[in-house]
């Protein structure tokens, strides 16, 4: 073959496109290399499995098991498209001389703004007031309908890695009470600058915040952070956005806020799974929006993105340096 081989998701036949795969992620690649579609791979493992150099792995596909890799015995590399990988067992997969990548950096900014588009969509209710207004049955306007207000108010916001220090200098710019918790804190010039309040105990922080913003990433540690005894803390009147991993977040804890008045309302771009089945509990009710995963969801940011992932790949063959190796 003329090209090495990039393994990539399923096609779609019926539609005639790929699933979860950009089309310029597919022309950036096929500058240098050829994709291969995981159907046709299953369909001639032998024809292709020694020409395949790396996996690109977008949205948790494909599965990238231990007996994927053993069928790959030049594979180089997992590039995966996005910057969390828990989805990932990295471990496993190095262990074979495989390197793993994502794109970090890229994608920060466009995912801060989605959290705080949720946050004042969630805030100020502009999904229910679009829907009011295009309603043939609104003849008039309540004058006693309000929302919340946003400036002047507390987030707390539970990670605070390179988004949800963006997320910072955004509410910062709203002339919000900045709270966080992480694993460590930030330096103090850092903090200075965006004026926050560090908690190393996240239960202690909840009941100060009106609005709490998920941006941690998926681990063991983190796996239903929000939860049952972390929901009955938070004010009745606050508002959770969740823009980070779908499994942050008890949902049926979640459910349960909602319906039982323990938080107001719930902004998430993010489920577990994704998308919910269709006849999910937080589809039907009124005090949640959801997003389609969709923080990194601009055109120059998935370009970015795929360029990475691109780079990340070259690196890889070429046995050079990875631009962004993730290593645990």
């Amino acid at each position: 073959m003329s090209k090495p081989l990039v393994l990539c998701s399923y096609l779609d036949r019926s539609a005639g496109r790929w699933n979860g795969v950009t089309d310029f992620f597919v022309n950036i690649f096929e500058r240098r290399f050829k994709i291969i579609w995981m159907d046709d791979f299953e369909q001639d493992v032998a024809k292709y499995a020694k020409d395949v150099v790396a996996i690109g792995s977008f949205i948790g596909k494909p599965p990238v098991t231990k007996e994927l890799i053993e069928k790959l015995p030049n594979l180089k590399i997992v590039a995966n498209t996005g910057v969390g990988y828990n989805h990932l067992d990295v471990p496993m997969i190095r262990s074979f001389g495989v390197k793993v990548s994502n794109t970090p950096l890229v994608l920060d900014d466009a995912t801060a703004d989605l959290g705080m588009a949720l946050l004042l969509n969630a805030g100020r209710q502009l999904h229910s007031n679009i829907t009011l207004m295009r309603s043939p049955e609104t003849t008039q306007i309540d004058a006693n309908y309000m929302t919340n207000d946003v400036s002047g108010t507390t987030i707390g916001i539970l990670g605070m890695g390179r988004i949800g220090y963006k997320v910072a200098q955004r509410a910062k710019a709203f002339n919000m009470k900045i709270l966080y918790h992480n694993r460590s804190r930030r330096d103090e010039g850092e903090e200075a600058n965006i004026g926050a309040q560090y908690y190393s105990n996240l239960n202690e922080m909840l009941p100060h915040c009106d609005y709490v913003m998920v941006t941690l990433p998926l681990t063991a540690a983190t796996q239903k952070i929000m939860g049952t005894a972390q929901f009955k803390l938070m004010k009745s009147t606050a508002i959770l956005v969740n823009i980070s991993r779908g499994g942050t977040v008890d949902q049926e804890a979640l459910v349960h806020a909602l319906t039982h008045g323990e938080i107001q309302f719930a902004a998430l771009d993010v489920t577990e799974p994704e998308p919910l089945p269709r006849d999910h509990k937080l589809l039907s009710l009124e005090n949640v929006i959801i997003t389609p995963h969709m923080g990194s969801g601009t055109l120059n940011t998935r370009i970015a993105m795929a360029q990475k992932a691109f780079e990340n790949v070259v690196a890889a063959v070429d046995g050079t340096a990875l631009p962004s190796e993730v290593f645990k």
